[in-house]
């Protein structure tokens, strides 16, 4: 039963993101969208960021839902708290420890310079994980369409094939010339 229903999702998850790469929006619309839910999926928004795309979808009538969704796939919160350390690590780098606090022991006090720092390594990491999101959603969205177009081309080709063999031959005999036997 579960499975079932698993199975059924994910084939309407696969159909929804295979009909969003021909649909009405360009590569670029669909690139952009998608890199537009990493960078938003990367940030530490405590499961505000849905409610986001779904503002940035009724907003923008050129965001590709489907491509803006598929970006929570990417970053799903069984991965969010590796960039969160990775976030918090990349602060520290930059704006150094947070003074008196060590991993052994944490105060309420140092709460805003912890989450300073978490949310500066967030937005580095989110830049740099959108940028390559575009590039790469860009050139997988234009393949498969190229791929598609292909298919339509190949296709067509051989129904045009196929129908010139069934058609009668111009000096062939049609009609009653055809029935009556030569000697």
């Amino acid at each position: 039963m579960i499975l079932r229903r698993v199975n059924a999702w994910l084939g309407r998850a696969k159909t929804e993101i295979q009909r969003s790469f021909v649909e009405e929006h360009t590569v670029r619309e669909t690139a952009g969208s998608f890199s537009i839910g990493v960078f938003i999926t990367m940030l530490p928004t405590l499961g505000t960021g849905l409610l986001a795309f779904v503002v940035l979808a009724w907003a923008f009538r050129r965001i590709n839902h489907a491509a803006l969704l598929a970006s929570v796939v990417v970053f799903n919160p069984a991965v969010k708290w590796g960039v969160y350390a990775a976030s918090f690590t990349l602060g520290v780098a930059i704006l150094g420890p947070v003074p008196g606090v060590s991993p052994a022991e944490a105060s309420l006090s140092a709460g805003p310079a912890i989450v300073t720092r978490l949310v500066v390594g967030n937005l580095i990491l989110a830049v740099v994980a959108a940028v390559p999101s575009y590039v790469v959603c860009f050139r997988l969205v234009d393949a498969y369409r190229a791929r598609e177009l292909d298919v339509v081309e190949a296709v067509s080709g051989v129904v045009e094939t196929e129908t010139a063999a069934d058609s009668p031959a111009e000096d062939q005999p049609t009609g009653e010339d055809a029935a009556e036997p030569t000697d």
